[in-house]
C-alpha cells in the first residue's frame, strides 16, 4: 500500500495532492518544510479578487490532524503561534483555514477552541483558555444574534438601538479587562447585518434608521483598536465584498454556524497577515518588473511612444496598477526596479513618459539590465543593506517568478498575469506589507534608503573598511525612550531580525511598562552622518538597574538588544553596549549579564557580546547562550575612534 502511495507522489504535481500523499504515508510531518511552499501555490491559484482558495482549507484540514510536537521534533526551528477561539456561535470551521494561514508563514498553531456561545464568560473569567493559554492571539468571533436573539418578539428599531449600545459597553468592558489581565493581542471584528434581518422591516425609513445603528455600532467596535494598543478588529465589510454570503440559512439554523466557509477563510487569512505582522515577517521592499507590469507594451520593442499607462484602454489598467504601487510607497514600503531592459531608456520613461504615475524619485533602486533577476535582486538587498526575505517581486513572467521562487524562497513572489485589470488585487491579496501602526520613521523609510545607496557609493570608493568609516562620520545618541517613539520601539522588536539578540517581539504596552517599572530602562538608539539623520534606528532594553549587586539577581541585565539592519557594521552596537556598560559600572552594579538566542536570521550578531568582554555562562536547551561581564577596567570596551557617541542613560526623558 506505501508503495502504491509513494508512486502517486511522483505522479502528481498537484500541491493538494503532494500535501495528501505525504499525509497518507505518515511522512507530512518530516516533509513539513516543505509545507509553506505547496501552500504558496494553493493561495496563489486563488480568484485574487474573490476569496482564498478553497483547497487551502482542505490543506489545512490535513495539517490541523498533524501532531504539533512530532513536527517540532523533526524541525525544532519551527516557530509556534498560540490562538485561542472563542464567540457566539459555532466556529469549528474555523480550525481548518487557520491552520493553513499560519502554516502559509511558517507559523505552527496551537489552537484552543471555546465552547458554543462562550464569549462572555471566556473574557471574563480569567481562568478561561482565552488568559491561561498564552495565546499570543484571542479571536472573539462575534456575529449578529449576539443582539437580535436577545431582542423582544416582535421587535423594532428602538429595541435594536438599546440592545447595541448596551453590548458595546460590554464589549467595551470586556476588552479593557483582557488589556489590564491578557497576555496577547485580541481580536474582534465588526458584525454585519443580515439581509434576513433588515427585510423584516417593511418600511424604508425604518431600515434606513436600522442602517444607521449598526454602522453606528460598528463604528463604535473598531474604535476600540484607537483605544487600546492590544485590541485588533477585524472590519468584515470589505471581505464580505469579495466573498460568498455571510452564511448559509440551513447551518445557521440547525448547527447554529453563523459564518460560511468563504467568510471564515477571508477571516483566518486576516488573521494569518496580523499573526505575520506580530512575528516580526512584514516585508520591507516591493520589486517590480516594468514591461506589462508597470506599463503595457515592451519597451524594447514598442520604444517609449509605444507603451501606456493612461491614454489607452489597457493602459488605464497599468495606470491603476502604479497608483497602488504609490500608495504603498507613500507608507514606508521601498520601492524597487528590477526590469531585463537598458538602463537609459528606463530611466527616461521614469523621468519623462506623460502616462507615467511613478517617477525614478519614487525608487531607491532602479537596476535594468539583462542578468538573470534573482542575481538582481541579491544585488539589490546588498544595496539596501537588508535581506531578500524582507522582499516581494512582482512580475507578469512565469519564468522570472519560478526562477525567483526556486533561487531565494524567501521573497514573497506576486505573479500577475495577462490581465492587467487584476494587477492590484493580486499584488494586495496577501497583506505582505501590513503594519499595526505607522510611525514617522515608516513615512520617511524611502528617503533614509536613498541615501543608504549613497554610503553604498561612497563604500565602494573608498580604499578600505576604516577609510569609509572615517568618512561617514557617524553620530551616535543614546538616551531613554521618549513617549512618542515607544510605538517605533515596539515595531524594532517586531521588524528586526537579522540584529535581535533574542527576537523577543514587544507590543507597545510591553515597553511602556518596562520603560515605567522602577529598575526597568528601555534606550532608544539614534544615529546619523555625513548623509543624513537616520532617526530611531535601534534600542537596548534593561532590567535591574535599581538592583546593583554581584549576584545573578542583582546585576543589570540586557533583556535584548536590537539594530536596524540599514545600520550594520558602523561601529554603533559597540558604542552603545560600551556605554551601557560603563554606567552600570558608575552605578555600582557588580555585573551585567545577557542573553543571545539564535534564530535562522540573527547569526550575524551571535558573536557580539564575547567580542564586547563578556564572558560565556551556559547554554539552555533551547539554545539560548548566557553571558556576564565583570566590568573589570581590562574588560570594559572602548566606544570606536570613528564614532560620535552622546550618551544619556539618565531614566527618564521628556
Amino acid at each position: 500500500m506505501a508503495t502504491v502511495v509513494s508512486t502517486a507522489v511522483g505522479e502528481r504535481t498537484g500541491p493538494l495532492d503532494r500535501l495528501r500523499a505525504l499525509h497518507a504515508e505518515g511522512r507530512l510531518a518530516d516533509a513539513y518544510d516543505e509545507v509553506p511552499g505547496l501552500l504558496a501555490e494553493l493561495a496563489a491559484a486563488g480568484d485574487p479578487a474573490g476569496p482564498p482558495a478553497p483547497d487551502l482549507a482542505r490543506a489545512g484540514q490535513l495539517l490541523s490532524r498533524l501532531d504539533r510536537e512530532e513536527v517540532l521534533r523533526e524541525h525544532p526551528g519551527t516557530e509556534t503561534f498560540t490562538v485561542a477561539v472563542t464567540g457566539h456561535s459555532t466556529l469549528n470551521g474555523l480550525t481548518a483555514p487557520l491552520t493553513a494561514e499560519l502554516a502559509r508563514h511558517s507559523l505552527l498553531l496551537k489552537v484552543h477552541e471555546g465552547d458554543y456561545d462562550s464569549w462572555r464568560r471566556d473574557l471574563h473569567n480569567t481562568g478561561s483558555d482565552v488568559y491561561t493559554s498564552g495565546a499570543d492571539l484571542a479571536l472573539c468571533v462575534l456575529d449578529a444574534e449576539i443582539i437580535f436573539a436577545e431582542l423582544p418578539h416582535p421587535w423594532r428599531v428602538e429595541d435594536v438601538q438599546r440592545a447595541t449600545a448596551g453590548k458595546l459597553n460590554l464589549i467595551r468592558s470586556l476588552a479593557e479587562r483582557y488589556v489590564a489581565r491578557g497576555t496577547g493581542t485580541l481580536v474582534l471584528n465588526t458584525v454585519p447585518l443580515l439581509r434576513s434581518h433588515q427585510r423584516r422591516l417593511v418600511d424604508a425609513r425604518s431600515r434606513a434608521r436600522l442602517g444607521v445603528i449598526w454602522r453606528e455600532f460598528n463604528a463604535g467596535l473598531l474604535r476600540l483598536a484607537a483605544v487600546h494598543e492590544r485590541v485588533h478588529v477585524v472590519d468584515l465589510d470589505p471581505l464580505l465584498a469579495s466573498c460568498g454570503p455571510v452564511n448559509e440559512p440551513r447551518l445557521a439554523a440547525y448547527a447554529k454556524v453563523q459564518f460560511g466557509e468563504e467568510l471564515l477563510a477571508a477571516y483566518a487569512r486576516e488573521v494569518g497577515h496580523l499573526a505575520r505582522a506580530l512575528r516580526g515577517r512584514t516585508k520591507k521592499v516591493l520589486v517590480v518588473d516594468l514591461d506589462n507590469t508597470l506599463w503595457d507594451g515592451i519597451l524594447g520593442d514598442d520604444g517609449p511612444d509605444g507603451i501606456a499607462a493612461a491614454t489607452t484602454y489597457r493602459g488605464e489598467a497599468f495606470g491603476r496598477f502604479q497608483k497602488a504601487v504609490a500608495q504603498i510607497g507613500s507608507q514606508g514600503v521601498l520601492l524597487a526596479v528590477c526590469s531585463k531592459n537598458d538602463i537609459e531608456p528606463v530611466r527616461g520613461v521614469l523621468r519623462e513618459h506623460p502616462d507615467m504615475v511613478l517617477r525614478e524619485s519614487d525608487f531607491v533602486q532602479v537596476t535594468a539590465n539583462w542578468e538573470p533577476k534573482d542575481r538582481n535582486l541579491l544585488e539589490i538587498a546588498q544595496r539596501l543593506n537588508l535581506g531578500v526575505d524582507s522582499f516581494v517581486f512582482a512580475d507578469d513572467s512565469p519564468f522570472e517568478c519560478g526562477l525567483v521562487t526556486r533561487s531565494l524562497p524567501g521573497v514573497a513572489v506576486v505573479r500577475l498575469d495577462e490581465e492587467p485589470a487584476l494587477h492590484v488585487e493580486r499584488l494586495l491579496a496577501d497583506g505582505w506589507f501590513d503594519v499595526r501602526e505607522l510611525t514617522s520613521e515608516d513615512r520617511a523609510r524611502a528617503t533614509q534608503y536613498r541615501t543608504e545607496v549613497a554610503r553604498q557609493d561612497l563604500l565602494e570608493s573608498a580604499d578600505s573598511m576604516d577609510e569609509y568609516l572615517a568618512e561617514l562620520g557617524v553620530e551616535v545618541a543614546l538616551s531613554p525612550v521618549r513617549d512618542h517613539e515607544i510605538a517605533r520601539v515596539s515595531q524594532v522588536t517586531l521588524r528586526t531580525n537579522q540584529f535581535n539578540l533574542t527576537t523577543e517581539r514587544l507590543q507597545q504596552a510591553d515597553v511602556r511598562a518596562l520603560h515605567e517599572s522602577a529598575d526597568g530602562l528601555v534606550l532608544a538608539i539614534r544615529s546619523g552622518d555625513r548623509f543624513g539623520d537616520n532617526g530611531l534606528v535601534g534600542a537596548v532594553l534593561v532590567s535591574g538597574v535599581e538592583a546593583g549587586g554581584d549576584g545573578a539577581e542583582g546585576g543589570w541585565h540586557i533583556d535584548n538588544m536590537l539594530l536596524s539592519c540599514r545600520v550594520f557594521a558602523r561601529g554603533i552596537e559597540q558604542a552603545c553596549l560600551a556605554a551601557v556598560l560603563s554606567e552600570a559600572r558608575a552605578a555600582g552594579a557588580g555585573a551585567v549579564y545577557a542573553r543571545y538566542r539564535p534564530t535562522a536570521k540573527n547569526h550575524r550578531v551571535r558573536d557580539l557580546y564575547p567580542s564586547m568582554g563578556f564572558a560565556e555562562t551556559g547554554e539552555s536547551a533551547d539554545g539560548t547562550v548566557s553571558f556576564r561581564h565583570d566590568l573589570s577596567d581590562e574588560q570594559l570596551p572602548t566606544t570606536p575612534a570613528y564614532v560620535r557617541l552622546t550618551a544619556d542613560l539618565g531614566r527618564r526623558s521628556s
